[in-house]
């Protein structure tokens, strides 16, 4: 009895051992779908304010498939297209995008794509001088480790501006683990575009943001932006420059 005790024991335990790793081992979903929504206190891309320095709202849908493929559509008010390009119409940003990320080695991996900003109604081609604000661009990236370098480019008229196909940004980053919750991002890009007089629309920006991640999926952050953009083309009176300095806050949940 007692031998039979114990093989039933050393068999209970067996099974026991192999349930739990069975739940520690399921099987990777073959996608993942997430949402977003959060506030911020200037809409800020490429360094450049697009809510004319005022609070944002925003939200996003994500689609990931385990193979790499991905799609999403994000979401935000505006108000350069009004305040800066002079339109009767255009308040809302809407980004389609998609493409495929994966590795190439253990450290080093890759992410290309296409995105479209699509802004709603803007009546920038109605302005002389000014095309309509819808833009696409195709992008590809590498990062390695902690580090990212991505290359943006046009594939037509580039935020309103004429002539201005094959616009580039040039960026690199990086996101130091702080502990705690806490990261640490450096960022800077590069802006060009074409045909612009005296290339006043070039310029460069740079940002230090700081994220704390409280779990459940809410995260708050803070950053210090600022670009050498030129008053000559970032600048409408009386209006302040697009891209000065600023300190941006921002809060996000997701799920």
């Amino acid at each position: 009895m007692k031998l039979k005790a114990t093989s039933a024991l050393v068999l209970s335990t067996l099974l026991a051992g192999t349930a739990a790793m069975a739940q520690t081992t399921a099987p990777e979903p073959d996608y993942t779908l997430s949402y977003n929504v959060g506030v911020t206190s200037d809409y800020r891309f490429r360094g450049i304010s697009q809510a004319s320095f005022d609070p944002a709202l925003q939200a996003g849908v994500d689609f990931a498939h385990k193979s790499g493929f991905y799609l999403g559509v994000w979401g935000s008010n505006v108000s350069w297209i009004k305040d800066y390009a002079g339109a009767t119409d255009g308040s809302l940003e809407i980004d389609l995008y998609g493409g495929f990320k994966g590795a190439i080695t253990k450290d080093l991996g890759f992410d290309v794509g296409v995105i479209t900003y699509q802004y709603p109604k803007n009546t920038t081609a109605d302005v002389a001088g000014l095309a309509n604000a819808n833009t696409t661009e195709i992008y590809g990236a590498l990062s390695y480790a902690m580090f990212t370098a991505k290359y943006s480019r046009s594939v037509g008229n580039f935020i309103a501006n004429a002539n201005s196909s094959g616009s580039q940004y040039l960026e690199v980053a990086a996101n130091f683990d702080l502990g705690s919750g806490f990261t640490l991002t450096p960022h800077v890009g590069r802006q060009t575009i074409p045909n612009i007089a005296n290339d006043a629309g070039d310029y460069t920006d740079y940002s230090l943001t700081l994220t704390k991640d409280f779990g459940n999926g809410l995260s708050a952050s803070i950053a210090a932006v600022g670009t050498d953009a030129k008053d000559a083309f970032y600048k409408v009176a009386p209006r302040d420059n697009l891209g000065k300095s600023t300190v941006v806050v921002g809060v996000k949940y997701s799920f």
